[in-house]
């Protein structure tokens, strides 16, 4: 009896877009049609903050409804104060994939998170951490002179980052420093896109139209106690990048009596906004991905995937 998914197997989906988008929607509707059609795919999450366990209206985890519809993979993997890290998640990644492959069914990465999506799909090499010397670099409020430090011991990392770029700035030097090796050496790099074996298909959406449907998100969240989930987490000693997720940033500034909540929601809807664009324009530069316009055509999706996975 053929396989007709084994070229998809080798050849997995990821459905990319901004926050808000639809793209768990999209995964869900793909489900059934792969079942329909004699497949059974498994849905990895390409999430920086659905690693979080406890964070799960705010993040938008998959509900358990959705879980026992479908198997899903790196959610609810480590508790908040972990600062959990994109060569943790690559390698974790890179084994849900082959576990999927191995039972036979079909991987279709879902998620908006760029940079560990390319971790996987073009194999980066990641750096590692270095602690103490980030916390040494942090001590100096200068952000121009270690740029200009930078410069002096890598300069080509320096010339790819803007001087105010202080977060980019600390991890170059971070990694300079700490491995004996420039920053620029680990990889080809963000701006080369090479082949992959991967199908990427990114949701488009009219920018109003996004913007009203980031507010909508929230209004839902907060019905379904995003706020009692934000006391929580201020009780964990959450790590900073648990605390920089999307609305709890804001919420947290809320339970700490830094503003209203009101002030708060304002915050949380006009800086996702501005987030959902970045996103976009992180995925604009990657040529290989195909832009269908939302919501999508499920069917549509299917053909483009079989296409490009060569069936």
């Amino acid at each position: 009896m053929t396989d007709v998914w084994a070229s998809h197997r080798e050849h997995p989906l990821a459905i990319l877009g901004s926050t808000a988008s639809g793209k768990s929607a999209l995964a869900l509707a793909l489900v059934d049609r792969i079942r329909a059609r004699g497949g059974e795919p498994e849905l990895i999450s390409i999430d920086s903050m659905q690693v979080y366990c406890g964070m799960n209206v705010g993040t938008a985890t998959p509900t358990a409804a959705e879980q026992a519809h479908v198997r899903h993979h790196l959610i609810d993997l480590v508790d908040p104060s972990h600062a959990f890290t994109v060569s943790e998640f690559q390698s974790l990644a890179r084994n849900a994939i082959d576990s999927v492959r191995q039972r036979g069914s079909v991987p279709i990465l879902v998620g908006g998170t760029g940079l560990y999506l390319r971790a996987i799909i073009d194999d980066l090499e990641i750096p590692g951490q270095f602690p103490d010397v980030a916390a040494e670099l942090e001590t100096d409020p200068d952000t121009a002179g270690l740029h200009t430090r930078l410069a002096e011991l890598d300069p080509t990392a320096a010339s790819r980052m803007e001087p105010t770029n202080r977060r980019r700035i600390v991890r170059a030097l971070e990694v300079t420093l700490g491995s004996g090796r420039p920053f620029s050496s680990f990889g080809p790099g963000l701006d080369t896109y090479g082949e992959s074996e991967f199908v990427q298909v990114a949701l488009r959406w009219d920018r109003a139209d996004l913007d009203v449907r980031i507010a909508a998100r929230y209004e839902r969240q907060m019905a379904e106690g995003f706020l009692d989930e934000a006391r929580w987490l201020a009780q964990q000693a959450p790590s900073r990048t648990a605390k920089q997720a999307l609305g709890y940033r804001e919420l947290l500034m809320h339970i700490a009596g830094e503003c209203s909540l009101e002030n708060a929601l304002d915050l949380a809807i006009t800086g996702t906004r501005q987030f959902a664009r970045r996103q976009e324009r992180w995925f604009r530069r990657d040529p290989r991905i195909l832009w269908v316009d939302a919501p999508p055509d499920v069917d549509a999706v299917i053909e483009h995937w079989s296409a490009a996975a060569g069936r």
